[in-house]
């Protein structure tokens, strides 16, 4: 993938796998998507329809027979590959298991 050079990372990113249920909140739309990064701060889904740049959305990660959910912004989209999300709103149960899921996604990489 191309990103831009002089992009900037507050945490790192690991490969994540898991399905993902994105809702547009300017739509409605519900979107199913796969992710394939996953940071403290957001991630990364693969989808060919992106949404655009600025879009207000709640994500949905599904993975270990367990639910991650938060309002995101669309940071930045590839048409025809996927976005990146921001996570905003992240609850104290939603924020343990992330760190769970990046914690073995951490320790999986080495």
């Amino acid at each position: 993938m191309d990103y831009p050079r002089n992009e900037k990372r507050r945490t790192p990113r690991y490969p994540f796998v898991a399905v993902a249920e994105i809702n547009d909140a300017a739509s409605g739309a519900q979107l199913n998507s796969q992710v394939a990064e996953l940071s403290l701060n957001g991630c990364y889904v693969d989808m060919l329809n992106t949404l655009p740049v600025n879009s207000k959305v709640t994500v949905k990660i599904f993975a270990d027979s367990e639910c991650f959910e938060a309002t995101a912004v669309v940071v930045y989209a590839h048409q025809g590959l996927g976005m990146g999300l921001a996570f905003q709103d992240v609850s104290l149960k939603s924020g343990i298991l992330l760190r769970q899921w990046l914690e073995k996604a951490s320790a999986s990489g080495k």
